[in-house]
């Protein structure tokens, strides 16, 4: 099954290869990631989503709390959390359904970012399983390429974050 988690974390070389490490060295599939600085520039926010058997979720938050430069990590996926994805579809119509490419995309919240005698560019955000569905939709209508950012989690949780300092590392002499 599918988690999805959060990691606050410094923004330092190296801490994506060993979360990343882990996760494969225990044999799970990334499905997505992504990762970008915080408004403090020492630190970065990744979420990731994980393949993950039901019994071993609370065990892979443990394993990505003790990695040097994870300040926290938590477990999206059954917590009041906003999770989002962005995609953009391009989307190669005849003059004929154009318009109704329009209405999809509008019924969808999307906009068009760019348009051409050949289709559109259209981009959406939302949930991942909404994505799908306004992708399916879009192929419907004709050759579709199709880009996805992964996606994104914020915890609607009203409690404050609990830091952990960072694991300090010898220094070799």
């Amino acid at each position: 099954m599918l988690q999805t988690i959060s990691l606050l974390m410094e923004n330092k070389p190296g801490a994506l290869l060993r979360v990343t490490g882990v996760l494969a060295a225990r044999g799970y599939n990334i499905e997505s990631l992504t990762v970008a600085k915080t408004m403090d520039p020492e630190l970065s926010r990744m979420t990731i989503v994980v393949d993950v058997e039901d019994r071993l979720r609370t065990q892979v938050i443990k394993q990505m709390n003790k990695l040097i430069n994870v300040l926290q990590a938590s477990d999206m996926s059954e917590t009041p959390a906003v999770i989002r994805e962005m995609v953009l579809v391009r989307v190669r119509c005849s003059q004929e359904t154009r318009t109704a490419v329009i209405k999809e995309a509008e019924i969808f919240h999307a906009r068009v970012v760019d348009s051409s005698t050949e289709g559109f560019a259209i981009e959406a955000t939302g949930e991942p399983g909404k994505l799908d569905e306004f992708v399916d939709v879009m192929r419907s209508y004709g050759e579709t390429d199709v880009v996805r950012s992964g996606a994104i989690s914020m915890s609607l949780e009203a409690r404050k974050l609990r830091l952990q300092p960072p694991v300090s590392t010898p220094v070799a002499v």
